[in-house]
Order: structure tokens, then C-alpha cells, then sequence
């Protein structure tokens, strides 16, 4: 069994796309991802999450991903730009997949199950 998480952050460089020996797709990327509280002295900690992307995923990454760009940012933030500048890249899917078992929440944060 695998653990799935979804984590929000900006990453650090550009996604770096390899190929296995069979040519299946591989990416690499960090992300910096803010923590939701500030430590002792009132800053506020990043964590900076090293991920691998495999397949169509990790093809999706490198192509519409770059440094800098928020992953999982909605095209609705990208357009209207950001300290880190506008999303060139295109945009990419906010919501699930038709049949999946997920669904979209709304911004806030009432209707997490923890």
C-alpha cells in the first residue's frame, strides 16, 4: 500500500525530467513548503520536500512546471500574477479526475475530515 499526500509549495528549481532505461519518464523537483505556524521567535519554518514524479505525471511536471511556480496553484492565482511573477506555462488541472474518489474543496478550511 502506498501513502498519497497532497502538499502545496513553490519549487526550488526546474523540474529535472530523466528516463529509465526503458524510457519510462522520471522528474525530479523540490518544493518549499511553508509550515501553518510560526516557531518560538515568530517566524514562520519552510520545509523543503524533495518528490519524484513518474510516467505522464512526471512528463506533466517538467512541461508545465518551473522554479518558482506554485504547485497544485489554481489558473485563477497564476493570472492575476504573484511576488514570484505570472505562470507562463500554461495552466494545469485544479480539479479530479472524472471517477475519481476526490472531490474539490472550497478555500477554507471547514471541510477537512481532520
Amino acid at each position: 500500500m502506498l501513502n498519497h499526500i497532497t502538499i502545496m509549495g513553490r519549487l526550488t528549481r526546474d523540474p529535472e525530467l530523466r528516463r529509465t532505461g526503458s524510457g519510462i519518464a522520471v522528474a525530479a523537483f523540490t518544493l518549499a513548503v511553508d509550515r501553518d505556524y510560526k516557531a518560538d521567535g515568530g517566524e514562520r519554518e519552510t520545509d523543503f520536500i524533495d518528490c519524484v514524479a513518474w510516467r505522464q505525471t512526471g512528463e506533466f511536471v517538467s512541461k508545465y512546471f518551473a522554479k518558482g511556480s506554485m504547485a497544485l496553484e489554481s489558473k485563477r492565482n497564476s493570472d492575476s500574477g504573484s511576488s514570484y511573477g505570472s505562470n507562463t506555462y500554461g495552466s494545469y488541472p485544479t480539479a479530479p479526475a472524472p471517477g475519481s474518489d476526490f472531490a474539490v474543496l472550497e478555500d477554507d478550511d471547514s471541510q477537512l475530515p481532520f
